[in-house]
């Protein structure tokens, strides 16, 4: 299966980008959608991480309570390496096991974290959706309700643009809001990455 990984950092729009993939016909697999999956109600993974941190973790309806967690984790490097330690292996994993069952051309791996994570080598290529730092707050703050420092916070524990950047095969300007434009962006691109699937399955 031909994987494109789509990056970005917070507030970058990488989910309305895999979603306008997706109205191409392209199935999606995110990352993000599959970190909640492992830690669901029953799961191994959520009994291992009560045990770890304490039945404080969850909120009233049995559910992983995700920010107090991230705070947790946020103030303890060591909590947050074994957090990690434990949900990296699990979350590639699955998104190993969805990308191989995919029947579309090609798939989308929309995963937040690529560059940090150092998992550019599971896709073909890498498409990293841009914007500038000022619009990533903005975004992140409008979105989220949260204030400009805690968004500069967010940022600063994600890879920089320059990072992202030095890892794209592909980018996608997203910085204004200019459908027309990021449409047209997104069909070449898809243009693109149906000639290659076409090409490794020769």
């Amino acid at each position: 299966m031909f994987i494109v990984a789509i990056t970005g950092g917070i507030g970058s729009g990488k989910t309305t980008i895999a979603n306008q993939f997706a109205e191409l016909g392209i199935e999606i697999v995110d990352a993000d959608v599959i970190a909640r999956e492992v830690v669901a109600p029953g799961t191994p993974a959520l009994a291992t991480i009560v045990a770890h941190f304490g039945l404080s973790i969850m909120d009233v309806a049995g559910q992983l309570d995700r920010r107090c967690l991230r705070e947790r984790v946020f103030a303890d490097p060591l909590a947050k390496e074994w957090l990690n330690g434990l949900l990296h292996p699990l979350i590639r994993s699955e998104m190993q096991r969805q990308c191989a069952v995919v029947r579309s051309p090609y798939c989308v791996l929309v995963v937040p974290l690529l560059v940090e994570n150092n998992l550019t080598a599971i896709a073909h290529r890498v498409l990293v959706v841009d914007v500038d730092e000022a619009t990533q707050i903005e975004r992140t703050c409008h979105r989220d309700g949260v204030t400009r420092e805690q968004a500069q916070a967010i940022l600063a524990a994600q890879a920089s643009r320059a990072q992202r950047l030095a890892a794209a095969d592909d980018v996608l300007d997203n910085q204004h809001s200019d459908r027309r434009a990021i449409k047209a962006q997104i069909l070449a691109l898809h243009e693109s990455y149906l000639a290659f699937a076409s090409q490794q399955a020769r």
